[in-house]
C-alpha cells in the first residue's frame, strides 16, 4: 500500500475509534486524481477526493456502517484533507479545493454531470500538468467509483 493511505488510515485511527472501525479490512486502494498534482499535495488531494467518494461514490479505504456516519465521516475526511493541503499548498491550495468541493456540490444538488472535469481542473490548477492519457485514466477510475 501507497504512503498516502497510511496518511489517511493512520490519521483517522489516532483521531477516533469510529473511524478506525469504519476502515475496510481489505483497502480498494487506487489514486486517482493525485497523478493528476504536484506530490507534495498527494495526500490531501487524496484524502479529500475519500470524502467525496464517502459522500457520493465507492470509497476506497472506509465502509462506513450507515447513512449518518457516512456524512460525518465525510465531513470528518474533508477537513483533515484540507489540513494536509494547507500543510503542503499553502492557502491558495485551501481555496483551490474549497473552490472544487463547493463546485461538485452544487452540480450533485442539481443531478448535473462534469465533477469529473472539475476533480481534473483542481489538479492542474493545483499546478499539475499531466498529460492525455494520465486524465483519460483518472476520469474513467472516477467514473466507475461515482454513483450516478
Amino acid at each position: 500500500m501507497s504512503s498516502v493511505v497510511e496518511t489517511i488510515s493512520a490519521g483517522a485511527r489516532a483521531e477516533s475509534e469510529v473511524w478506525a472501525a469504519a476502515l475496510r479490512d481489505a483497502p480498494d486502494w487506487e489514486p486517482v486524481f493525485s497523478p493528476l498534482a504536484p506530490d507534495a499535495l498527494a495526500a490531501g488531494l487524496e484524502t479529500v477526493y475519500e470524502a467525496y467518494l464517502v459522500h457520493y461514490g465507492r470509497p476506497r479505504l472506509f465502509a462506513a456502517p450507515d447513512p449518518d456516519e457516512a456524512v460525518l465521516l465525510g465531513d470528518y475526511l474533508y477537513a483533515h484533507g484540507l489540513v494536509r493541503v494547507a500543510e503542503a499548498g499553502g492557502v491558495e491550495a485551501v481555496r483551490v479545493l474549497a473552490d472544487l468541493i463547493s463546485r461538485c456540490a452544487a452540480l450533485r444538488a442539481a443531478g448535473r454531470p462534469g465533477d469529473g472535469d472539475a476533480w481534473v481542473d483542481a489538479a492542474r490548477e493545483l499546478g499539475g500538468d499531466a498529460g492525455p492519457g494520465a486524465v483519460e485514466r483518472a476520469l474513467a477510475q472516477h467514473s466507475a467509483r461515482v454513483a450516478a
